[in-house]
């Protein structure tokens, strides 16, 4: 089965740095087979079988915490639950200089569509949508200080999800299809 392990909050403003070389070798210690790494911020794509995505979870973030002594949240979502997620995204939506989109990956505790209620959504402004695994934003760039989601950022449901833009999240997307057809 192939899987991606999403890492929440590593390599962002100077903090919980880690060397994505020596990310690689922990996921192979433990266990993962086909390692891949995108970009620094938390994107591994591996397989492996006979694992829960819950016991998959815990022994990544144990073995992030014995290699490098940080308590990090690892969401791990199946190429089949990345194939119900990314294929919604419409299109048009873009991460660039006139739009913002991201796809923000949730905690099992609060994957739920009634996760939106929590959230501050313009409906004049931002799009979200609910999709098992994920909430999709998206909104002009124009308008991103106007934005509801915008006041998401230090809440108790903002630390229940780890946030990937629309551009990585389709390339990781791609990667874990080209690991599957090999």
């Amino acid at each position: 089965m192939i899987y991606i392990a999403l890492l929440r909050g590593i390599n962002v403003g100077g903090k919980n740095k880690v060397d994505m070389k020596r990310l690689k070798q922990t996921f192979e210690e433990a266990g993962m087979n086909d390692v891949v790494t995108y970009i620094n911020t938390g994107n591994i794509i591996f397989s492996k079988e006979d694992l829960s995505k819950t016991d998959l979870s815990n022994i990544l973030e144990k073995a992030i915490h014995d290699n490098f002594d940080l308590q990090i949240k690892v969401v791990v979502r199946s190429l089949d639950d990345m194939d119900k997620i990314i294929p919604v995204i419409p299109d048009s939506w873009k991460n660039n200089k006139e739009m913002k989109s991201d796809v923000l990956f949730l905690w099992d505790e609060v994957d739920q569509e009634s996760t939106l209620e929590k959230l501050v959504i313009k409906p004049d402004i931002d799009t979200v949508k609910y999709v098992p695994g994920a909430i999709l934003w998206s909104v002009a760039k124009e308008d991103v200080t106007r934005s509801g989601m915008s006041k998401l950022v230090g809440t108790k449901i903002y630390k229940q999800m780890t946030v990937r833009n629309v551009n990585t999240a389709r390339k990781v997307y791609e990667l874990m299809q080209n690991q599957r057809d090999g």
